[in-house]
């Protein structure tokens, strides 16, 4: 299970045993620790789109500062997408210019001069690594991105990068299967994709539930990890609105998380393994 830690200046985020054995500084965030006011109190990573109430992007670079610095990162840039739901993956590379801003839901990375990161706020966030840490991924999966098998083309990207190490990964906190109701076809895409074991269960009003941290765990065990390289959580952003934004439970006006990760041979910089 994912431990909760805490920074001297009360940032409060999880982080994952098996990323720390790695070597690898990373982060999945809550809202705690922030300078954001409400709604977004408090440390709001971004803003929701299509929606007047905003925070102010000053505060969330701060906010992002403050995270960065938690983990032992402080300083380092940061590689961003325009997230779309996909399983579009883009590579980080040391030594080679990056464009924040392209559309795609993962990120894989060897430069540990930057850090990568994904911003969730029911999604499902998940952290990779080779077991040497010099690889390093970050990715975001929703339910079309389940679908469509974004977490197995951001591992099949990094097993290509790293010459087929072996990895480890985290997933963070995301909606929980209580949570996600869903439609008939959202039901029937999982069923169709995962077939007798799809995570999810019918409801008598036609609609159904979907377990999308399971579904994740299924797809990582599918890319070649065993149990025992995968962390996990038992934490609902839609349940635990103390430490979590919700895009469902706060109907759009909310703010957001974040999953962040650079690889862990990091020359006279210092990784909190708290």
């Amino acid at each position: 299970m994912l431990d909760r830690r805490t920074s001297p200046t009360g940032v409060v985020y999880y982080g994952s045993r098996l990323l720390d054995a790695a070597g690898v500084p990373h982060a999945f965030s809550t809202r705690v620790g922030g300078v954001s006011p409400a709604p977004f109190d408090s440390l709001n990573l971004g803003n929701p789109s299509g929606c007047d109430v905003l925070d102010d992007s000053e505060r969330i670079e701060r906010n992002y500062a403050l995270l960065q610095d938690a983990i032992g990162c402080a300083g380092l840039a940061r590689c961003r997408l325009h997230q779309v739901h996909g399983a579009v993956v883009h590579g980080v590379r040391a030594g080679k210019p990056f464009e924040s801003g392209m559309k795609g839901d993962a990120l894989t990375s060897d430069d540990p001069d930057r850090v990568i990161a994904v911003r969730v706020a029911d999604c499902v966030p998940i952290l990779a690594a080779s077991t040497d840490g010099r690889f390093v991924a970050a990715i975001h999966a929703g339910w079309r991105g389940v679908v469509a098998d974004g977490v197995g083309a951001a591992l099949g990207q990094l097993r290509e990068r790293s010459g087929g190490s072996s990895f480890v990964a985290a997933i963070g906190p995301c909606i929980s299967f209580d949570a996600f109701e869903v439609g008939p076809e959202v039901v029937a895409e999982f069923e169709r994709l995962f077939g007798p074991d799809a995570p999810v269960v019918h409801m008598n009003d036609g609609k159904g539930r979907v377990d999308l941290r399971q579904a994740v765990r299924m797809q990582l065990m599918t890319a070649g990890l065993r149990p025992d390289q995968i962390d996990t959580t038992d934490r609902c952003a839609f349940r635990d609105a103390d430490e979590f934004y919700s895009h469902r439970r706060d109907r759009g006006i909310t703010g957001r998380m974040c999953a962040m990760i650079a690889p862990g041979d990091i020359v006279g910089k210092t990784c909190s393994l708290k």
